[in-house]
Protein backbone atom coordinates (compact mmCIF):
# COMPACT_ATOMS: atom_id res chain seq x y z
CA UNK A 1 0.00 0.00 0.00
CA UNK A 2 1.23 3.45 -0.98
CA UNK A 3 -1.24 6.24 -0.32
CA UNK A 4 -0.80 9.89 -1.24
CA UNK A 5 -2.91 12.97 -1.93
CA UNK A 6 -2.38 14.90 -5.17
CA UNK A 7 -5.19 17.41 -4.66
CA UNK A 8 -2.87 20.32 -3.87
CA UNK A 9 -0.41 20.01 -6.71
CA UNK A 10 2.09 17.59 -5.20
CA UNK A 11 2.07 14.02 -3.89
CA UNK A 12 1.79 14.74 -0.20
CA UNK A 13 0.41 12.68 2.70
CA UNK A 14 2.16 12.66 6.09
CA UNK A 15 1.55 11.82 9.75
CA UNK A 16 -0.90 8.88 9.51
CA UNK A 17 -3.47 7.85 12.12
CA UNK A 18 -6.00 5.07 11.60
CA UNK A 19 -9.22 4.00 13.31
CA UNK A 20 -12.18 1.80 12.35
CA UNK A 21 -15.87 2.73 12.52
CA UNK A 22 -18.32 -0.05 11.70
CA UNK A 23 -17.02 -1.45 8.39
CA UNK A 24 -14.82 1.51 7.42
CA UNK A 25 -11.19 2.18 8.15
CA UNK A 26 -10.51 5.90 8.42
CA UNK A 27 -7.10 7.43 7.77
CA UNK A 28 -6.20 10.89 9.02
CA UNK A 29 -3.15 12.53 7.48
CA UNK A 30 -1.50 15.92 7.05
CA UNK A 31 -2.01 17.92 3.85
CA UNK A 32 -0.13 21.05 2.75
CA UNK A 33 -1.65 24.53 2.37
CA UNK A 34 -4.12 25.12 -0.45
CA UNK A 35 -1.83 27.76 -1.98
CA UNK A 36 1.96 27.70 -2.10
CA UNK A 37 3.56 30.14 0.30
CA UNK A 38 0.79 29.88 2.89
CA UNK A 39 1.25 28.20 6.27
CA UNK A 40 -2.21 26.71 6.70
CA UNK A 41 -1.54 22.95 6.87
CA UNK A 42 -4.69 20.86 7.34
CA UNK A 43 -5.84 17.29 7.96
CA UNK A 44 -7.10 14.98 5.24
CA UNK A 45 -9.58 12.14 5.79
CA UNK A 46 -9.71 8.98 3.67
CA UNK A 47 -11.83 5.82 3.92
CA UNK A 48 -11.15 2.20 3.04
CA UNK A 49 -12.77 -1.21 3.33
CA UNK A 50 -9.50 -3.15 3.26
CA UNK A 51 -6.66 -0.75 4.24
CA UNK A 52 -5.36 -1.11 0.68
CA UNK A 53 -7.48 1.20 -1.48
CA UNK A 54 -8.28 4.57 0.09
CA UNK A 55 -10.85 7.15 -1.00
CA UNK A 56 -10.35 10.76 0.08
CA UNK A 57 -13.63 11.92 1.61
CA UNK A 58 -13.03 15.18 3.45
CA UNK A 59 -10.61 17.72 4.92
CA UNK A 60 -10.37 19.46 8.27
CA UNK A 61 -9.23 23.05 7.71
CA UNK A 62 -7.78 25.35 10.38
CA UNK A 63 -10.52 27.14 12.29
CA UNK A 64 -10.44 30.11 14.66
CA UNK A 65 -7.64 32.11 16.21
CA UNK A 66 -5.87 29.14 17.82
CA UNK A 67 -5.57 27.24 14.54
CA UNK A 68 -5.13 30.14 12.11
CA UNK A 69 -1.56 29.19 11.12
CA UNK A 70 -2.39 25.54 10.49
CA UNK A 71 -3.14 22.15 12.03
CA UNK A 72 -1.63 18.72 11.44
CA UNK A 73 -0.34 15.41 12.83
CA UNK A 74 -3.50 13.99 14.37
CA UNK A 75 -3.70 11.08 16.76
CA UNK A 76 -7.06 9.31 16.98
CA UNK A 77 -8.87 6.91 19.29
CA UNK A 78 -12.43 5.57 19.58
CA UNK A 79 -13.83 5.61 23.13
CA UNK A 80 -17.45 4.63 23.79
CA UNK A 81 -18.24 4.98 20.07
CA UNK A 82 -16.92 8.56 19.99
CA UNK A 83 -13.88 9.45 17.88
CA UNK A 84 -11.42 11.63 19.75
CA UNK A 85 -8.93 13.50 17.59
CA UNK A 86 -5.82 14.98 19.20
CA UNK A 87 -3.99 17.25 16.76
CA UNK A 88 -1.45 20.02 16.88
CA UNK A 89 -1.40 23.63 15.86
CA UNK A 90 1.37 24.45 13.39
CA UNK A 91 3.52 27.46 12.55
CA UNK A 92 3.78 28.93 16.05
CA UNK A 93 7.19 27.53 17.06
CA UNK A 94 7.36 27.16 20.87
CA UNK A 95 3.68 28.08 21.18
CA UNK A 96 2.36 25.11 19.19
CA UNK A 97 0.06 22.97 21.33
CA UNK A 98 -2.34 20.02 21.25
CA UNK A 99 -6.02 20.49 20.45
CA UNK A 100 -8.95 18.09 20.86
CA UNK A 101 -12.09 17.43 18.81
CA UNK A 102 -14.81 14.76 18.85
CA UNK A 103 -16.98 13.08 16.23
CA UNK A 104 -19.71 10.45 15.96
CA UNK A 105 -18.85 9.51 12.37
CA UNK A 106 -15.11 10.18 12.19
CA UNK A 107 -15.58 12.88 9.56
CA UNK A 108 -17.51 15.77 11.11
CA UNK A 109 -15.75 17.07 14.22
CA UNK A 110 -16.66 19.41 17.04
CA UNK A 111 -13.79 21.34 18.58
CA UNK A 112 -13.13 21.32 22.31
CA UNK A 113 -14.02 24.78 23.67
CA UNK A 114 -10.92 24.71 25.90
CA UNK A 115 -8.43 24.28 23.01
CA UNK A 116 -5.53 24.06 23.10
CA UNK A 117 -5.87 21.36 25.73
CA UNK A 118 -2.20 20.59 26.44
CA UNK A 119 1.35 21.80 26.35
CA UNK A 120 4.17 20.76 28.70
CA UNK A 121 5.60 23.02 31.40
CA UNK A 122 8.83 23.33 33.34
CA UNK A 123 12.47 24.13 32.68
CA UNK A 124 13.11 20.84 30.89
CA UNK A 125 11.37 22.00 27.69
CA UNK A 126 10.34 25.03 25.66
CA UNK A 127 6.61 24.46 26.25
CA UNK A 128 5.81 23.27 22.73
CA UNK A 129 3.62 20.20 22.09
CA UNK A 130 3.28 18.44 18.71
CA UNK A 131 2.75 14.93 17.27
CA UNK A 132 0.10 13.72 19.73
CA UNK A 133 -0.82 10.09 20.27
CA UNK A 134 -2.99 8.51 22.97
CA UNK A 135 -3.36 5.05 24.50
CA UNK A 136 -5.51 3.55 27.24
CA UNK A 137 -3.25 2.05 29.91
CA UNK A 138 -4.01 1.13 33.53
CA UNK A 139 -7.32 3.01 33.63
CA UNK A 140 -5.84 6.22 32.27
CA UNK A 141 -5.63 7.82 28.87
CA UNK A 142 -1.96 8.60 28.26
CA UNK A 143 -1.12 11.46 25.91
CA UNK A 144 2.33 11.35 24.34
CA UNK A 145 3.79 14.38 22.58
CA UNK A 146 7.00 15.68 21.08
CA UNK A 147 8.55 18.87 22.42
CA UNK A 148 11.92 20.65 22.30
CA UNK A 149 14.51 21.81 24.75
CA UNK A 150 14.90 25.47 25.72
CA UNK A 151 17.36 26.07 22.86
CA UNK A 152 14.74 24.76 20.38
CA UNK A 153 17.34 22.42 18.87
CA UNK A 154 16.68 18.99 20.38
CA UNK A 155 13.33 17.26 19.99
CA UNK A 156 12.17 14.76 22.63
CA UNK A 157 9.06 13.07 24.00
CA UNK A 158 6.86 13.97 26.95
CA UNK A 159 3.76 12.45 28.55
CA UNK A 160 0.57 13.43 30.34
CA UNK A 161 -2.52 11.51 31.42
CA UNK A 162 -6.24 12.02 32.05
CA UNK A 163 -8.76 9.84 33.80
CA UNK A 164 -10.85 7.59 31.55
CA UNK A 165 -14.35 9.01 31.14
CA UNK A 166 -13.27 12.62 31.62
CA UNK A 167 -13.90 15.31 29.02
CA UNK A 168 -10.19 15.23 27.98
CA UNK A 169 -10.29 19.03 28.02
CA UNK A 170 -7.59 21.40 29.25
CA UNK A 171 -8.19 20.90 32.99
CA UNK A 172 -8.21 17.10 32.73
CA UNK A 173 -4.53 16.55 31.96
CA UNK A 174 -1.72 15.98 34.43
CA UNK A 175 1.92 15.91 33.42
CA UNK A 176 3.19 12.35 33.91
CA UNK A 177 6.82 13.32 34.41
CA UNK A 178 8.66 16.60 34.86
CA UNK A 179 11.08 15.71 32.10
CA UNK A 180 11.48 13.80 28.87
CA UNK A 181 10.32 10.18 28.70
CA UNK A 182 12.61 9.58 25.71
CA UNK A 183 15.22 11.81 24.09
CA UNK A 184 17.80 11.36 21.30
CA UNK A 185 20.86 9.41 22.41
CA UNK A 186 21.85 7.20 19.48
CA UNK A 187 23.83 8.35 16.44
CA UNK A 188 21.02 7.63 13.98
CA UNK A 189 18.54 9.62 16.11
CA UNK A 190 20.73 12.72 15.72
CA UNK A 191 18.96 15.64 17.49
CA UNK A 192 15.40 14.38 17.34
CA UNK A 193 12.93 11.84 18.67
CA UNK A 194 9.36 12.62 17.63
CA UNK A 195 6.02 11.16 16.46
CA UNK A 196 5.30 8.79 19.39
CA UNK A 197 3.00 5.90 18.45
CA UNK A 198 1.87 3.84 21.42
CA UNK A 199 0.04 0.58 22.00
CA UNK A 200 -0.66 -1.31 25.22
CA UNK A 201 0.12 -5.04 25.03
CA UNK A 202 1.05 -7.59 27.68
CA UNK A 203 0.71 -4.99 30.49
CA UNK A 204 3.31 -2.81 28.80
CA UNK A 205 3.31 0.21 26.51
CA UNK A 206 5.24 -0.21 23.29
CA UNK A 207 6.34 3.10 21.79
CA UNK A 208 7.28 3.44 18.13
CA UNK A 209 8.95 6.74 17.25
CA UNK A 210 10.68 8.68 14.50
CA UNK A 211 14.39 9.22 15.10
CA UNK A 212 16.11 12.27 13.51
CA UNK A 213 14.38 15.22 11.87
CA UNK A 214 12.51 14.80 8.58
CA UNK A 215 14.65 13.68 5.64
CA UNK A 216 17.87 13.52 7.69
CA UNK A 217 16.98 10.61 7.17
CA UNK A 218 14.30 9.88 9.75
CA UNK A 219 14.00 6.20 10.71
CA UNK A 220 11.74 4.31 13.11
CA UNK A 221 12.72 2.97 16.51
CA UNK A 222 10.83 1.24 19.32
CA UNK A 223 10.92 1.38 23.11
CA UNK A 224 8.90 -0.30 25.87
CA UNK A 225 7.64 0.71 29.32
CA UNK A 226 6.02 -1.10 32.23
CA UNK A 227 4.47 2.07 33.69
CA UNK A 228 3.75 4.15 30.58
CA UNK A 229 6.32 6.73 31.64
CA UNK A 230 9.83 5.25 31.80
CA UNK A 231 10.87 3.75 28.47
CA UNK A 232 13.74 1.51 27.39
CA UNK A 233 14.75 0.98 23.77
CA UNK A 234 14.36 -2.50 22.35
CA UNK A 235 17.41 -2.03 20.12
CA UNK A 236 20.13 0.47 19.30
CA UNK A 237 19.29 0.05 15.61
CA UNK A 238 16.25 1.31 13.68
CA UNK A 239 13.29 -1.04 13.51
CA UNK A 240 12.49 0.32 10.04
CA UNK A 241 15.23 2.10 8.10
CA UNK A 242 14.98 4.50 5.20
CA UNK A 243 15.11 2.97 1.72
CA UNK A 244 17.82 2.81 -0.96
CA UNK A 245 18.42 5.53 -3.56
CA UNK A 246 15.57 6.10 -6.03
CA UNK A 247 13.08 4.42 -3.67
CA UNK A 248 9.85 6.02 -2.43
CA UNK A 249 11.30 6.28 1.09
CA UNK A 250 14.89 7.18 0.24
CA UNK A 251 14.85 10.32 2.42
CA UNK A 252 13.03 8.71 5.31
CA UNK A 253 10.81 6.08 6.85
CA UNK A 254 9.18 8.07 9.60
CA UNK A 255 6.30 9.32 11.71
CA UNK A 256 4.80 5.92 12.67
CA UNK A 257 1.30 5.07 13.89
CA UNK A 258 0.41 1.67 15.37
CA UNK A 259 -3.10 0.32 14.76
CA UNK A 260 -4.71 -2.83 16.18
CA UNK A 261 -7.45 -4.23 13.95
CA UNK A 262 -10.64 -5.84 15.26
CA UNK A 263 -9.11 -9.28 14.67
CA UNK A 264 -6.11 -8.44 16.86
CA UNK A 265 -3.60 -8.04 14.04
CA UNK A 266 -1.24 -5.07 14.35
CA UNK A 267 -0.25 -2.68 11.58
CA UNK A 268 2.41 0.01 11.66
CA UNK A 269 1.56 2.89 9.35
CA UNK A 270 4.37 5.27 8.46
CA UNK A 271 5.39 7.89 5.93
CA UNK A 272 8.18 7.98 3.40
CA UNK A 273 9.73 10.67 1.24
CA UNK A 274 11.68 10.38 -2.01
CA UNK A 275 14.39 12.68 -3.41
CA UNK A 276 11.71 15.09 -4.67
CA UNK A 277 10.21 15.32 -1.19
CA UNK A 278 6.99 13.74 -2.28
CA UNK A 279 5.34 12.02 0.67
CA UNK A 280 3.46 8.74 0.78
CA UNK A 281 2.04 6.51 3.51
CA UNK A 282 2.41 2.74 3.75
CA UNK A 283 1.83 0.03 6.34
CA UNK A 284 3.57 -3.10 7.60
CA UNK A 285 2.18 -5.87 9.78
CA UNK A 286 3.74 -6.14 13.23
CA UNK A 287 3.90 -8.94 15.79
CA UNK A 288 4.56 -8.17 19.47
CA UNK A 289 5.47 -11.19 21.60
CA UNK A 290 7.63 -12.13 24.57
CA UNK A 291 10.75 -11.91 22.41
CA UNK A 292 10.10 -8.43 21.10
CA UNK A 293 8.66 -6.59 18.09
CA UNK A 294 8.82 -8.13 14.63
CA UNK A 295 8.03 -6.57 11.24
CA UNK A 296 6.52 -9.08 8.80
Amino acid sequence: MLFTDNSRGKSFAKDPAVIKIKDDYILYYTVPPVNEGMIGYGIGIAKSKDMEVWEIVSYIAPEGEVEKNGICAAGAIVLDNIVHLFYQTYGNKQHDAICHATSCDGINFKRDKTNPIYRPSGEWCCGRAIDADVVVFKDRLYLYIATRDKSFKKQMLGAAFAEIGSAYSKDCWQEAKAGAILKPELDWEQDCIEAPAAIAKNNKVYMFYGGAYNCSPQQIGCAVSEDGINFKRLSNKPLIANGPKKSWNYLESGHPYIYEDTDGRLYLFYQGADKNREWRITRAEVIIDDIGVHIL
